[in-house]
């Protein structure tokens, strides 16, 4: 099994930052993905974006030049650095970890982030 535990999550103005740490735990296969999604009230969950422990990076288009994944994988974590938050960033965000050989998703419990004057 693994686990995921989100931190980092809060409110921020308009045009603040934010970090999210996820931290995993289990049985981490070395090739994986990680990353972070996130859901509004009323809308579906959407990729922000995703790293792989080797190889490709993926960015939503609404949050490219302003977000920033980042992972230490002997840590077993991903970053996501928000800057120039926007309140239509406004959303649970949800820690995630793909195993591409098993096909299976892990999901963190979510952690709220608000951005409001």
């Amino acid at each position: 099994q693994v686990q995921l535990v989100e931190s980092g999550g809060g409110l921020v103005q308009p045009g603040g930052s934010l970090r999210l740490s996820c931290a995993a735990s289990g049985s981490i296969f070395s090739i994986n993905t990680m990353g972070w999604y996130r859901q509004a009230p009323g809308k579906q969950r959407e990729l922000v974006a995703s790293k792989a422990s080797v190889g490709s990076t993926n960015y939503a288009d609404s949050v490219k030049g302003r977000f920033d994944i980042s992972r230490d994988n002997a840590k077993k974590t991903v970053y996501l650095q928000m800057n120039s938050l926007k309140p239509e960033d406004t959303a649970v965000y949800y820690c995630n970890l793909y195993h591409p050989w098993t096909r299976k998703n892990y999901w963190g419990q979510g952690t709220q982030v608000t951005v409001s004057s």
